[in-house]
């Protein structure tokens, strides 16, 4: 999903900034409705191959054209983030193949309130009244949207909120260790790290097979399935999607100032689930629409503050 690019302060141009980082999210909130279209097919270990090696040369490409260099600077520190960015996914994909596309995105934008809670927590980050209200809105956006039944609680709505952890570990990871490395190093790095777990889990498949279960419901426990020309297209589609919307979020970062450009990143709930809806019929209520509205708000806050 998002990657952040050190924003360029002699190039603040708000509105093309703003412009882009909508058209990231639109880009990135469609494709990513493509992932149950394949998830009855192929698991999540597979697709994360096959997109790894579809977007290798498109990053190989984007890099001789001068968007970036592919080597980090620091091996150990693109590792360890790209580990966590690595599992972040696999929490956040699993969740889109599951669940509706909103209730997935609304637990991948925990991240920011648990980049705060983190950094209080281990990291000795005082914060004020500004901050604690955006967190609290923001948990608060979250329990509307995934709506748990406590009666009849079920642990796979957490899901999403785990890729949220993941990802604030994930971003502090990247503010902490990775200062000056390349988007399109920390790319390839999450990519490849993909491809690593993905192998280690289809090794694992391959060694312990267990039942799977049908459709979306085995994305996460299937292994490796032949013949996948049904879904190759929708992989290549996504692949190509997620470099498009990467590519506009770096324009968006150098354009604009960075707490300005991060508040559109939130467009993306409006837009996954709006595609969802009008495509695939997935609905939103009431209250749900009430807790993205709530998880926006708090984005906001914290974009602000962090100034």
């Amino acid at each position: 999903m998002k990657q952040t690019a050190l924003p360029l302060p002699d190039s603040n141009a708000p509105f093309a900034a703003a412009n882009a980082m909508v058209a990231a999210m639109a880009v990135l909130g469609i494709v990513d409705n493509l992932v149950p279209l394949m998830a009855d097919t192929v698991g999540v270990w597979q697709f994360f191959i096959v997109r790894t090696l579809i977007s290798i040369p498109l990053i190989a490409l984007m890099a001789w054209c001068g968007l970036g260099r592919m080597s980090p600077v620091r091996w150990g520190a693109v590792a360890v983030r790209s580990l966590l960015a690595a599992i972040s996914m696999v929490f956040y994909f699993t969740a889109v193949a599951l669940m509706p596309i909103a209730q997935a995105i609304a637990g991948l934008f925990t991240s920011p309130a648990f980049v705060v809670v983190i950094s209080v927590l281990f990291m000795g980050l005082r914060i004020g009244p500004f901050r604690i209200l955006a967190v609290v809105l923001g948990f608060a956006g979250v329990l509307f949207v995934l709506q748990p039944d406590l009666g009849d609680f079920d642990w796979l709505i957490l899901l999403p909120v785990a890729g949220g952890v993941f990802y604030a570990l994930s971003a502090i990871a990247t503010r902490s260790l990775c200062e000056g490395e390349s988007t399109l190093s920390m790319l390839l790095g999450m990519l490849l790290a993909q491809a690593f777990l993905a192998l280690v889990a289809l090794l694992g498949l391959s060694i312990w097979p267990a039942d799977v279960p049908a459709g979306a419901d085995g994305f996460a426990q299937r292994g490796w399935v032949w013949p996948m020309w049904d879904i190759l297209h929708w992989a290549g589609i996504h692949a190509v999607g997620s470099l498009v919307g990467i590519y506009l979020i770096i324009k968006a970062y150098q354009l604009g100032e960075t707490s300005f450009v991060a508040v559109f990143e939130y467009s993306i709930m409006l837009v996954g689930p709006g595609f969802a809806w009008l495509v695939f019929g997935q609905s939103v209520d009431g209250w749900q629409v009430f807790g993205i509205g709530l998880i926006i708000l708090a984005g906001a806050i914290l974009a602000v503050r962090s100034r």
